[in-house]
Parts: C-alpha cells; structure tokens; sequence
C-alpha cells in the first residue's frame, strides 16, 4: 500500500498504545475522565484537559461545541505558547471543517467556487489548508530542542501528525461521497466496485490515528465508515440476490445507527423563550446521518420486495410489515393488480452462470444443488398474487430473449401481445439480471400509460440513484 503524502509514520512512543475495543451495543457517549491521561506532569495538564474536551464534543458530533471551547480557550491564553496557540486555531478550523463535511454542503460545488454573501470554499480547499496548519504544528514540535515546554511540544506534535492522516483520510471519503453524487445519474450503480474502493480508503488509513486522546475522534469516524461499508455490502448482495449476507449487513448497518441516534439523544440544547424559561430537545442529526438512514431504509425496502417469499415463511403479518417500508412494494403491486385486473406480475432473475443459486432463503454453504436448467434458470423470485404462471412462462423468456437489447438499457417498457393465447406482456429491467413482467390475460393498448408509469416507477424506485441524488442537501430523491 502506498503511504499517503503527509507526515511520516508516528514513532512509538508514550500514549501510542491502542485503546480497547468499545462495545459495539453502546452508545459511544465519551466523557474527559474516560481517556487515560498520556502525562502526568503539571506543565501539560491543562492543555491535555482541553484536548480532551475539544475531541470528546468532535467525537460526539458537535462541532459547535467543539469549536467554541477552542475558540475560547485560544481568546483566555492570548499569551501562549506559538505551538500552542497555532494548535488552538487548527482545532476551531478543524471542527467549523467536520461541520461543513457531515452537511454534505460541498456537493456538487466546483472546486474553490465561493458565493459573496456566505464563503463556502470546498471541502478539500478547507481540509489542505487545515493540514497544512497542522504540518507546521508537527514540525515545530518535532524540531523543538530544551525549551520552556518539551513536554507539550511532543504532545502536541504527536496529535498533529496524527491529525494530519485523519485529514486526509477525511480528504478521501469526501471525494468517495463526490463519486456517488455523481453515479446518480448512472442507469445501474455498482456496488461492489465502490465497496472495493471504500476498502482500499480504509486500509490505507488504519491505525493512523489512534492516540488515545483522539479516541473519540477516531470512533466517530469508524462508526461512520461502518455504517456506510455495510450499506454498500448489503446494496451489492441484494443484487446478487444472496439472503443471509444482505441480512447481516443491514442489521450491523441498523445496529451501528442505532448507536449514533443514541449519542445525538443524549445530547441537549437548551433553548431560551421570549418571555422567560427554557426548554431542551435533542441535537437536529446532520445531513450526512439522515442520508445514511435513508439509505438504510432504501435498502431494507428493496430487500423486503426482493427476499419477500423467503420472508413471508417466517412470519404471517409479512402484509403489515412492508406496509411499513418505503416505499412499499408489495402493497404497491397488489394494488395494481386489483384496480387493473392483472393476472401476474413477477420479478425474474436470470441466474444462467450462477452456480450458487439455490433458491429462496439461507442454505448451508456445503449444502448441493444442481445448476438450474432451461426455464428454471429464470425464477420468479417474487410473484403475485399467486405463483407464477407456468402456462405463460416460455412466453415470457422468449420475450425476454428477442428484446434483450431493449431490456438491457435499464429504462425502456417492451410491450408484447400474442394472440393465440390472447394475452398482453409488459416488461422492464430496473437492474441486470432482474426484469420485471406484468401478465394481463386480455388485450392492452401499448401505450395505456397507467402501466407504462407503474413499470417506471417500480424499477426507477428500485435503483440506487435516487437515493444516491439526494447526498446533495435539497435534491430531489
């Protein structure tokens, strides 16, 4: 793995030591007494003290919080130390950065682009200038010799470096969001190439910045980067249709949010009225949170519609329960069905070269089945109201085969009517290897745009790239 540009690797050294592992079920809520001191001597406590309420408010997503103890620090020590002070305003451009980063504002903003009335320079224009504020820290602290302070000026030089990698690394997942953003206007996202590249992100900055007072930071940070690792995971499993895998992955992604809407709960602002008193209520979640439950919930929809039959063998009230999803696909469907008076609408998937279909639900890894053969290589997955209809089955996958090419833009509604059996096909692909099919056992116009809209609606809801759109604060999506 190439080493990122910055700072070389941090010696080890005194508070270098790695912190254990918290508790994945708990809120991470940090508190000043929870990080071990990294030393005991007088003429750092105090700046060791504000450290470590400055990165507890961070950890906690509270920048503001973050920044004003900063900020107040640096105004009641006006005499200070140049290091220390130099540190003091890197720490207020540090969190009015991680403000700006959870907002999503940077989204689709050019490089350097400004507005005249509220200066919102780019995310990477904020995070290289920050590093450079915290290279210079580093390197005075590195270069000082004696002095008044050689204790702080380690300490200090410790955090910068560190600081440094944790810059970049915010450096290359803000690029990775910018990437989304823009596959939004792809017809069909992959998955997997971005869960690779999140990966290689990942590695390359594991461990780079785990001094003990950074701890929270570096918990806020993975907590994030879990979340939306698993996301991705469970998006790209889904679409290879794979039940327990998707499973896991939205329930760690679930778990994981779960944790982050507790520590926002337990954080209060307090809020004067005009005549008198005050009331608390919870911390507004940023952007970037709400985005990812939105995603979550995106997925936990599709998963729903997708592993539906599976689902219903586990429990009766599988109606009530997607009623609850959005959108709900299953009570979308059955209501098309009952007003127009369809015989079928199915979801196929094209397992052909699949040697690990199996069909619905979990099976043992060791398990074996055949490879599926002639028409059972395209299964309904799901069907209703009823099973699928055999006697129209050959239609639909000869259908399927003379209008690949239509099918495979990911956009178009084939419309086929074959009179011998009297009966009307309509057919889209939301995704590779799934195409939905809508049977009617009378003749329809080709252009009646109740179902060409209803076909739309479905496969465009079942892409990623509304979801994907909506990164960027006040999309549509």
């Amino acid at each position: 793995m190439v080493a990122p540009n910055g700072p070389g690797d941090v010696p080890a050294g005194p508070g270098l030591l790695q912190g254990e592992e918290e508790d994945a079920d708990e809120p991470f809520i940090m508190s000043v007494s929870m990080v071990t001191p990294l030393m005991t001597s007088s003429s750092v406590a105090v700046e060791q003290s504000v450290l470590q309420t400055f990165f507890t408010h961070l950890g906690n997503f509270s920048s503001d919080k973050a920044k004003d103890s900063a900020e107040k620090e640096k105004e009641a020590n006006k005499n200070a130390g140049a290091s220390w002070s130099s540190m003091l305003a890197a720490l207020a451009h540090l969190a009015a950065a991680e403000k700006a980063y959870h907002s999503m504002s940077f989204l689709g903003q050019k490089p350097g682009g400004q507005s005249f009335f509220s200066r919102k320079d780019s995310i990477r224009t904020n995070y290289t200038s920050l590093y450079n504020e915290l290279k210079k820290v580093a390197t005075t602290g590195r270069n000082a010799i004696g002095g008044t302070a050689p204790q702080l000026e380690e300490l200090l030089s410790h955090i910068s470096e560190q600081l440094c990698y944790f810059v970049q690394a915010r450096m290359e997942i803000a690029d990775f969001y910018e990437k989304m953003y823009t596959l939004s206007n792809q017809k069909f996202i992959n998955a997997e190439e971005l869960v690779n590249i999140l990966e290689v992100i990942l590695k390359k900055y594991d461990s780079r910045f785990h001094h003990p007072i950074l701890s929270p930071l570096e918990s806020g940070f993975q907590l994030e980067v879990d979340v939306l690792s698993h996301l991705l995971k469970a998006q790209s499993l889904i679409f290879e249709w794979k039940f327990l895998l998707s499973l896991v992955n939205l329930h760690n992604a679930h778990t994981k949010l779960q944790t982050w809407v507790q520590i926002f709960e337990k954080q209060k602002e307090t809020k004067k009225h005009l005549f008198g008193g005050q009331s608390q209520k919870a911390v507004q979640p940023p952007h970037l949170f709400l985005w990812l439950m939105k995603f979550k919930n995106h997925l936990v929809a599709k998963f729903s519609f997708y592993f539906h039959e599976a689902l219903s063998r586990q429990t009766s009230e599988m109606k009530t329960l997607t009623a609850k999803t959005n959108p709900d696909y299953f009570g979308k469907i059955c209501s098309f069905i009952r007003r127009y008076d369809a015989v079928n609408v199915s979801l196929i998937f094209d397992n052909r070269g699949s040697d690990s279909f199996q069909g619905h639900g979990y099976h043992h890894p060791d398990s074996y089945r055949e490879a599926p053969k002639g028409v059972d290589q395209y299964p309904a997955i799901v069907s209703l109201p009823n099973d699928r209809p055999i006697m129209h089955w050959p239609n639909v996958i000869m259908i399927m085969a003379d209008k690949s090419p239509d099918l495979n833009t990911l956009e178009k509604v084939v419309y086929f009517y074959d009179d011998k059996v009297q009966s009307t096909y309509f057919l889209t692909r939301p995704e590779p290897n799934f195409t939905i099919v809508v049977i009617f056992e009378s003749k329809k116009s080709e252009r009646d745009s109740h179902f060409i809209s209803f076909l739309n609606e479905i496969s465009h809801s079942l892409k990623s790239s509304r979801v994907f759109a909506s990164l960027k604060p006040g999309s549509k999506g």
